[in-house]
């Protein structure tokens, strides 16, 4: 079973019903309520294109802890009826069903009791779906289908009927909501692979040799079944992890910093044994004798830094409510992996443990925002523009996704050098000039037509360098309604002998370098 929230960024702000809301993540909508979806606001869009669309919308910057926080108090009632919880993300959770199926009378009947237990604590109760099935990802559409029909009634799938439910249902469901990424269903979709149903009906091996372990996953979900099969071994007790809290810890912070230390050591551990976790279990023990144990998966990897993110969106869970106080503090945390493999799927660059290397550097990261908060650590992110200064900008790590979604749909503007980026951009750019082989200064004309080719180099008045190779120029006429800001230049790419690649610009007869390449 899994049970869906829809909109939960929204309803977690406590809004009220019919207020036109948007949330932002990196300057892009990433949820709505249905009134600004009414007046033409959707996901995806800009700031200022939702403005537009519906004026009197409320613009909020997207908080994930505040989402889980208030996430909680549903996993609370459902904790009454069912053992195991798996939190896939705020707002969204699955349930194995076959216990409290049979004690609450069928499918239909649990399905019932819990979107009426779910939809009580929304102030839109039709904004539950609950739908039942094979697997996490049929459920997951029955869920989110349940939510367009009348009343949001639940949907179950009987058995076995998982594959001829998702057959019709388009190919880009693999990656929204399903684990796959954006790139590699639009390559399915332009071969021919529209409908889940004709990946399906393909061959698992022409699948793998195409896509990789891609593939495979592609074919099990489009088949209706699980992303991978399941472990039947229990993970080796050995791989569970706790921490002793001596004083106990009365305040989340406190909790949260020594959950961050356990994080790391586990998935140290991890990846001495060249494992990966999909599914983590956390028990928190209060002094009063509680236990509060949630079961998180994610459709990846969970690293280091997720988990402990997970352990902070728990005790910030636990530690509001009420009657938390009452329970005492928290002495005990313990990490304990529900399912493990191998980690097999991922390849080094031609460089040379380029993974290995990012997740070095998240996992830095995620240090500094613990100590020094998400607002002073900052990450590059694409903006609009066409020099190289302009291009990119730093913005607090919070608003930015580490892995590249804030880039997703950024569209290069006319004019705008071509990729990749120069990786050192000067701050002030550097005086130079440009010759061709008698000497002259090469200029370009308003058609983009150079007056030589150019052959030597000089930047700040060095020395001279041979020109090994040159391409462009991009010409840009900006601000030309206004008289004071309008600028007319050209960019150049230009390689020397020695093998050094710079970014030229010229203007107004008026060479300078504005970055240098890698």
């Amino acid at each position: 079973m899994v049970v869906w929230c829809r909109d939960w960024p929204v309803v977690a702000l406590d809004v009220a019903v019919g207020e036109p809301v948007a949330v932002l993540r990196a300057n892009r909508v990433v949820a709505t309520s249905a009134a600004a979806r009414v007046a033409g606001v959707v996901e995806g869009q800009r700031r200022r294109e939702a403005q537009r669309r519906c004026p009197e919308v409320t613009v909020v910057e997207r908080d994930v802890d505040l989402e889980a926080r208030a996430f909680d108090r549903v996993v609370g009632v459902l904790d009454d009826i069912a053992p195991r919880i798996e939190i896939v993300r705020p707002g969204v959770c699955a349930i194995p069903t076959r216990g409290p199926s049979r004690y609450f009378g069928g499918d239909p009947a649990l399905a019932d009791l819990v979107r009426s237990s779910v939809g009580a604590q929304l102030d839109d109760p039709s904004g539950c779906g609950v739908g039942i099935a094979d697997g996490p990802f049929p459920a997951t559409l029955a869920a989110r289908r349940s939510l367009g029909r009348p009343g949001a009634p639940p949907m179950v799938i009987a058995a076995g009927a998982s594959g001829s439910f998702v057959g019709p249902m388009p190919t880009a469901t693999l990656a929204s909501p399903g684990p796959l990424s954006n790139e590699l269903v639009e390559v399915m979709v332009r071969l021919g692979l529209v409908r889940l149903s004709d990946l399906a009906g393909m061959d698992p091996s022409d699948l793998a040799d195409r896509f990789g372990a891609d593939g495979v996953v592609a074919h099990r979900l489009a088949s209706g079944l699980d992303d991978r099969v399941p472990h039947l071994i229990e993970p080796p007790p050995d791989l569970t992890c706790t921490v002793e809290l001596d004083p106990p810890a009365e305040r989340v912070d406190q909790a949260a910093f020594a959950g961050k230390t356990l994080a790391d050591g586990f998935a140290d551990e991890l990846d001495r044994r060249a494992l990966a976790a999909t599914r983590v279990a956390i028990a928190v023990h209060t002094t009063g004798g509680a236990v509060i144990e949630r079961l998180w998966r994610d459709g990846g990897t969970l690293s280091a830094a997720a988990i402990a993110q997970r352990i902070r969106w728990q005790l910030d869970g636990w530690l509001s409510r009420p009657h938390a106080v009452s329970r005492g503090g928290v002495c005990r945390i313990e990490l304990r992996p529900e399912d493990v493999g191998r980690a097999l799927a991922r390849q080094d660059g031609l460089w040379g443990g380029a993974d290995e290397r990012d997740e070095r550097a998240r996992r830095a990261a995620a240090r500094l925002v613990a100590l020094v908060g998400p607002a002073s650590v900052r990450m590059p992110e694409p903006g609009g523009g066409r020099s190289a200064g302009e291009q990119m900008r730093l913005v607090p790590m919070d608003l930015v996704d580490p892995a590249g979604g804030a880039r997703a749909g950024v569209s290069p503007w006319p004019g705008s050098i071509p990729a990749p980026h120069p990786t050192m951009v000067l701050a002030r750019p550097a005086d130079a000039e440009v010759v061709d082989a008698r000497g002259r200064l090469v200029m370009i004309s308003a058609r983009g037509v150079l007056s030589g080719t150019p052959t030597r180099m000089s930047i700040r008045g060095g020395p001279w360098e041979e020109v090994g190779g040159w391409a462009g120029p991009w010409l840009t006429d900006e601000r030309w309604w206004d008289p004071e800001g309008h600028r007319r230049r050209a960019r150049v790419q230009v390689i020397t002998a020695s093998g050094v690649a710079h970014l030229l610009a010229v203007e107004d007869r008026r060479w300078w370098v504005e970055g240098t390449y890698d």
